[in-house]
């Protein structure tokens, strides 16, 4: 079983573990537990009433979090001519075709989401395994695979973030750092949960949204009523 330092069995004190809590409160309890020297990540974690094993009941999709992540995302995007100085332009930190798959092949990933033109595909397409891996893959379903690069820049600069159902039926998503106020976090969080629910498959069956709980990177996690998004 791991043991936890001072800071975190202090910060856990703030919080009962076998409460449950209205999503402001949560965010309020959380806010306070994040006692680390760094600005904590706001992390939701969805348990989903899916079974990931098939494919009719696969959550999937994107959201633009009103406030953003708190992160500055560094964007490459694969496209020629036009395209690539549309890119530029839109404000894509690194933008490239052959000479930017040749880099990736040479072990550079100095970025933190891909965006591919269509026409880009079949080359891109070379790095699956590499970018595949690390979840960097463009995807039509996340919106970077597109010759609308500068919406999709602009939306990744703007707090973008692509969430998708693991193996155990769960969802973990950003909703800001510790240092954002809390009517930002409430209002990430409710635009992430408002996206789950678009996202419910017509094939789920029974309650959609099982648990639904809030936690810093550092910090311990509190439980929120899960009937507030239904």
């Amino acid at each position: 079983m791991a043991k936890h330092g001072k800071k975190y069995l202090e910060a856990a004190k703030l919080i009962d573990s076998e409460a449950t809590y209205e999503p402001s409160e949560a965010v309020e309890l959380v806010k306070k537990a994040a006692t680390a020297k760094f600005d904590e990540t706001i992390e939701a974690a969805v348990r989903l009433g899916v079974d990931p094993r098939k494919q009719d009941q696969a959550v999937r999709g994107v959201v633009v979090l009103p406030h953003g992540t708190g992160k500055t995302q560094r964007v490459l995007v694969f496209a020629k001519g036009d395209k690539a100085k549309e890119a530029e332009a839109a404000g894509a930190d690194y933008v490239g075709d052959a000479d930017m798959i040749n880099k990736i092949q040479q072990g550079w990933f100095e970025f933190d989401v891909c965006v591919a033109t269509p026409d880009m595909m079949s080359e891109v397409g070379k790095l699956g395994r590499l970018l595949g891996g690390k979840g960097l893959m463009p995807n039509p379903k996340a919106g970077t695979v597109t010759f609308d690069v500068t919406k999709a820049v602009q939306e990744i600069k703007a707090g973008k973030i692509e969430y998708r159902l693991d193996r155990a039926g769960q969802i973990h998503a950003p909703i800001g750092k510790a240092s954002f106020s809390s009517e930002q976090l409430n209002e990430n969080f409710k635009a992430l949960m408002e996206a789950l629910n678009r996202a419910k498959p017509a094939a789920a069956k029974g309650v959609y949204l099982k648990n639904v709980s809030l936690s810093s990177t550092m910090g311990p996690g509190a439980r929120v009523n899960a009937a507030a998004f239904r």
